[in-house]
């Protein structure tokens, strides 16, 4: 089980979660931030913190279509290289280490 950042964020960017997230694994794209589930201790601090209520978790998805839609976008965010870019990020141990990436995927990007 992982969280997961949705459709509420979208060009909101609050980060509150990033600040209450003891293991920095919410990473900034240009237009909404993404969990890293490899990364992710599932406390649930960010999912309380949200003040757009964009945050979940990913068993939700399994009866919400839409939901699904960004499980499967943050995976890739972390796995495929994003535009721009000849790797994929994977697991890095932490978003501070990479700061605000400014690039999302085509699925956010696009939405």
């Amino acid at each position: 089980m992982s969280y997961v950042i949705g459709i509420n964020c979208i060009d909101q960017l609050d980060r509150s979660c990033i600040e209450v997230c003891p293991v920095d694994c919410i990473y900034i794209g240009d237009r909404r931030s993404y969990i890293n589930p490899n990364e992710c201790i599932d406390c649930g601090a960010c999912e309380v913190e949200c003040p757009v209520d964009a945050v979940f978790v990913d068993r939700k998805a399994r009866k919400d279509p839409e939901l699904a839609e960004f499980v499967a976008d943050s995976i890739a965010f972390f796995n495929e290289p994003l535009p721009g870019r000849s790797e994929a990020i994977g697991d890095p141990g932490g978003s501070q280490k990479l700061g605000p990436l400014g690039v999302d995927t085509e699925f956010t990007a696009n939405h």
